[in-house]
């Protein structure tokens, strides 16, 4: 398979010096234009501001890239034609010469190709909450049982059974750290209820990937609390996740469909709130996720 990088990560990759790996699902599918190509190049400013070279990922008409210029960043924002592709879904879109927004589980895949260990996102996906009798399981969490890439995120997206997602990644040994707390963050708010182990800072986080490593282990997460001012009330949000999940299933929606119609619905009940919410988290795991890629440097 062929994966075309950009001059910069190429060049970044050459001369050792950090990565960071950039979805592109959020902003084809995500968030509406034009906030979507908007926070997309706040987060890759934010990387280069904290010292390390951002590559967003895609495939692009049938080239997986490391890398999207930003004429493609506006394409992915614009387009209706761009598919929504897991790792499974990613070898027919290069068969069909197609365009295609990776997903957790396809950037992960890609950012491994490509050799980069440091990947932010807002929130990955996670156990259903019907899972006991739909049995949908997000494949982030498959994937980040077997692939080597730190993930910096929110945590899982609240509109998931968060207690169900970190007991299947504690099944499959992913260990999960809270960025400075020992509280699962759940995406709109920082309060799940749920006690993870504590990393205090990025040089712990690093010094945590490398023992990782060495015992042969697959991803990481790292979870970051939202900013405290974006951060949503949780019985509220709880509130507008229950309608929106009753609307998903008046309309039939399932598969790849559910989280992005789940998400759309929360953002019309909060008046935009969530959306809000969901760009300031994903700016400030940006932050984070260059501090730690910099800090793996340092080990």
């Amino acid at each position: 398979m062929q994966i075309t990088t950009a001059t910069a990560v190429t060049q970044a990759y050459m001369r050792r010096q950090p990565l960071v790996a950039l979805e592109s699902t959020v902003i084809a599918h995500g968030l509406p234009y034009p906030q979507n190509v908007a926070v997309a190049r706040a987060m890759e400013a934010l990387v280069r501001e904290h010292g390390a070279v951002p590559a967003t990922i895609g495939v692009v008409a049938g080239v997986a890239t490391v890398g999207l210029d930003d004429a493609t960043l506006e394409r992915f924002a614009q387009a209706s034609d761009v598919r929504k592709l897991a790792r499974r879904d990613i070898p027919l879109a290069i068969a069909d010469g197609a365009y295609g927004a990776t997903t957790v589980s396809a950037t992960m895949a890609l950012a491994h190709a490509a050799g980069i260990e440091v990947f932010a996102t807002g929130g990955i996906g996670g156990v259903h909450r019907d899972a006991r009798t739909s049995f949908d399981i997000s494949a982030d969490l498959t994937e980040l049982a077997k692939t080597p890439v730190i993930v910096v995120c929110a945590g899982v997206k609240s509109i998931l059974d968060l207690p169900a997602t970190l007991e299947y990644l504690e099944t499959v040994g992913v260990p999960v750290y809270g960025f400075g707390t020992s509280e699962f963050p759940a995406f709109y708010t920082a309060k799940s209820g749920l006690s993870v182990n504590c990393a205090a800072d990025v040089a712990t986080i690093a010094r945590a990937w490398r023992a990782h490593r060495a015992l042969g282990g697959g991803g990481m997460i790292i979870a970051v609390p939202p900013p405290p001012e974006f951060t949503l009330d949780p019985i509220e949000i709880e509130k507008h996740i229950l309608q929106a999940l009753a609307q998903a299933e008046a309309a039939g929606i399932r598969g790849q469909a559910v989280t992005p119609f789940l998400l759309s619905a929360v953002m019309r009940e909060t008046s935009g709130e969530s959306m809000r919410t969901n760009m300031a988290l994903l700016e400030n795991n940006a932050r984070v996720a260059a501090a730690i890629a910099v800090a793996l440097y340092a080990v």
